[in-house]
């Protein structure tokens, strides 16, 4: 066992994991995010992947990411249906297409005994979102969804401090993300950006699946709380688009918790603003991902506390697994992505070795967190449609 500090432990590799990619080929920004946070755990092999169905571009792309030629696959079903009957077949897949093959693609390796890394919004449909919690609960294999920001150091040190009742009784909780890549005309921005507002391949809403699913998640994990509704104003304020690239959201947390989302891509100056703000009744916490190594901890009339990133100085055990370097190295969203895959291999080697592993150990978001964000998709478009009537965010499984 690794020891880290406060006597917390991870437990050590039995060996490097074996992991195939679906998507990532050429052009592809957050196909080579998961393969560069894979590596950064230093628990995963990439050994296999459909990078493209467009042959050339998946031969191109796979040999650049040096895989073997007869790894190198342009059908997930036949990638999935070989690489389950190789003896050194890989351990778990991660889907880095876009939203509407994301169901399809789990499907085919939870088939074949595959555990399954997905990227966010889950699927395009909440009845599809459903049956993958299904298929997961049924198969008992791990199925973890990429909420990177959730595994940043410090996001861990505010939910521990929650818990832990630094804030008093929690009153408030506010969200926010603000991009302006989404000011570009579709017709200059490229073929990444344009199918991420086409409802056939994104679903029913472009920004709210996008970067409010983050919000959503990163608040309810936060504060150990799930959203339970939602009051949502949808607007399309930049280049003309068939779906929203604004909107706004007042949100009950459980307990009656009331929050707030604001999210907009059309917002000029902002580059990657997601920013959380919790007030208890006694103290806040506010942590924003551009600045990540630094945790803002205010009381009631006292003087303001800055907490940075590092071993000891009030930092918990929560936090302190996933320090790497000390204060005044820098750590990043990279970081937060090799976090994240190293809570993902655990929970793989775990399962497929028959371990039991200490509970709370891992807080990686599963398709249960997935679901939610889906259902929070399509409750937020419903009020919007209704003119702003509070929908339901809760799930019935």
């Amino acid at each position: 066992m690794a020891e880290v500090s406060g006597g917390q432990a991870l437990p050590l590799a039995e060996r490097r994991l074996r992991l195939g990619i679906v998507g990532g080929g050429q052009g592809s920004f957050i196909g080579k995010v998961h393969a560069r946070g894979a590596r950064l755990s230093n628990r995963w092999d990439l050994v296999a992947g459909a990078l493209s169905s467009r042959p050339q571009v998946a031969q191109e792309s796979g040999r650049a990411w040096l895989l073997a030629d007869d790894r190198i696959y342009t059908d997930y079903r036949v990638m999935a249906e070989r690489e389950a009957a190789r003896p050194d077949g890989i351990d778990a897949v991660a889907i880095t297409t876009p939203n509407n093959s994301h169901h399809a693609i789990a499907c085919a390796f939870m088939e074949k005994g595959i555990d399954v890394i997905s990227d966010k919004p889950l699927t395009t449909s909440l009845a599809d979102a459903l049956d993958l919690v299904r298929r997961q609960k049924e198969t008992g294999l791990v199925f973890g969804v990429t909420y990177a920001y959730a595994a940043s150091a410090m996001v861990r040190q505010a939910r521990q401090m929650i818990r832990d009742g630094a804030l008093g009784a929690l009153q408030q909780v506010h969200v926010e993300y603000f991009q302006e890549w989404a000011l570009t005309p579709l017709k200059d921005a490229g073929a990444g950006a344009q199918w991420r507002v086409d409802p056939s391949i994104v679903g029913p809403t472009f920004t709210t699946g996008d970067i409010g699913t983050h919000c959503h998640h990163l608040g309810a994990f936060v504060c150990g709380r799930p959203i339970t509704a939602v009051r949502a104003e949808f607007h399309t304020l930049g280049p003309p688009k068939a779906l929203e690239d604004t909107a706004f959201m007042h949100v009950r947390y459980e307990d009656g918790i009331p929050g707030t989302i604001m999210i907009s891509q059309v917002a000029p100056g902002a580059h990657c603003g997601l920013r959380i703000r919790v007030f208890g009744d006694k103290a806040s916490l506010e942590w924003n991902q551009e600045e990540p190594e630094i945790l803002h901890f205010r009381r009631f009339n006292e003087p303001a506390r800055v907490l940075t990133r590092g071993e000891g100085a009030g930092i918990g055990v929560h936090a302190a697994r996933f320090v790497h370097m000390p204060r005044g190295h820098p750590e990043a969203l990279s970081d937060a992505w090799g976090n994240l895959y190293e809570e993902f291999a655990i929970a793989v080697e775990a399962r497929r070795l028959g371990r039991n592993l200490p509970a709370g150990l891992l807080e990686y978001p599963t398709v249960v967190d997935g679901a939610l964000g889906v259902k929070l998709i399509e409750a937020a478009l419903a009020s919007s449609q209704s003119g702003g009537q509070w929908a339901d965010c809760t799930l019935s499984m």
